[in-house]
């Protein structure tokens, strides 16, 4: 849809005020904050396992649901502490059960297509989404759980400080983006940390780029993958939680794929095997979708530009460097 001239220029003029461009910056970052939650588990299992798992938002979608469910439990009018202290239990809850329930799946089904082409693994996970999908949505339709009912007004129950507007000089944002903000940098600071300075850090890295040399060194690669899988579902868990509180997203059964395709996206542009990539990439995405975001309020009124600006990056990199920004050759152990 084309722009009028003179209506681009005062838009222009208006995005280059320091006020909207501070904003807008910070919308970035929290966007990217979210991004790198959501592609965090996925860059685990699909980037160092080489496993693609279709059900990454299946899992997300279960952990949003699931991180409401203990909300709403626990949180009744509560004081800001309450809920922050809820929302910790949550994300602590969620993280279990999910990386347990990634054991499951990786011990049961998964292990046993490592020795077969990556087109079985497409379809089993493929099939396991949409069985958890089904099953989420037997579940909400039996309970009369909608989601723009009462029940998702308290499942996105935040305290004023988080959900109200905050101003800082020229700048104006909501206490939830510097929460996400805050969120995301603690969870990439803690998954760098854990594959960079853990003895079990290494031992996944050292699985992940040569299994049998791992396994001559007496280390059991299998358990090694089960961990990876577990520690990829629960962060996927986590990044639901997040989801959650979050008005853009919510807990929906539709979550499942509206957040698989931006994870994705994400592992794919940074480079498969690379966390650094992930991140990178996580930043790039989201200064591009606060920035098609901001013009699509402002200026152009075409409600699809930032999904589309997100895949034209996709396509972009895919055709100038398909291994992505960071990607190495090769990913994989098995």
């Amino acid at each position: 849809m084309t722009v009028p001239l003179v209506a681009f220029a005062d838009a222009l003029g208006s995005f280059v005020q320091p006020s909207n461009l501070l904003s807008v910056f910070v919308d970035g970052l929290a966007k990217a904050a979210l991004y790198v939650m959501l592609a965090g588990g996925l860059t685990l299992i699909f980037g160092l396992m080489g496993v693609l798992n279709f059900a990454h938002g299946s899992l997300t979608m279960i952990g949003a649901y699931l991180g409401g469910l203990v909300m709403v439990t626990f949180v009744s009018g509560g004081s800001a502490a309450t809920t922050i202290l809820a929302f910790l239990v949550a994300v602590v809850v969620v993280f279990g059960g999910l990386a347990a329930l990634g054991s499951v799946v990786e011990v049961g089904l998964i292990r046993r297509l490592y020795d077969r082409p990556p087109i079985y693994q497409i379809l089993l996970t493929f099939g396991l989404t949409l069985v958890l999908d089904e099953l989420a949505r037997i579940v909400v339709q039996f309970y009369g759980i909608q989601p723009m009912t009462k029940w998702q007004a308290a499942l996105g129950t935040k305290p004023a400080v988080i959900a109200t507007q905050h101003s800082v000089g020229p700048l104006s944002v909501t206490g939830l983006a510097l929460f996400e903000i805050a969120f995301g940098a603690l969870t990439v600071a803690g998954i760098w940390a854990f594959l960079t300075r853990t003895r079990y850090g290494l031992v996944i890295r050292a699985g992940s780029e040569d299994a049998e040399m791992t396994q001559a060194l007496g280390i059991d690669v299998r358990r090694v993958f089960t961990v990876v899988f577990a520690l990829g579902t629960g962060l996927a868990g986590v990044a639901g939680v997040l989801l959650m509180w979050d008005a853009n997203w919510g807990a929906s059964v539709p979550l499942a794929s509206h957040a698989l395709l931006p994870a994705f996206v994400v592992v794919i542009v940074g480079g498969l095997g690379t966390f650094r990539g992930t991140v990178v990439a996580a930043l790039v995405v989201g200064m591009t979708d606060a920035v098609t975001t901001w013009w699509f309020n402002h200026a152009i009124q075409f409600s699809g530009l930032p999904e589309m600006t997100i895949f034209l990056i996709l396509v972009v990199v895919l055709v100038l460097r398909p291994q992505g920004l960071f990607g190495v050759e090769e990913v994989g152990g098995h």
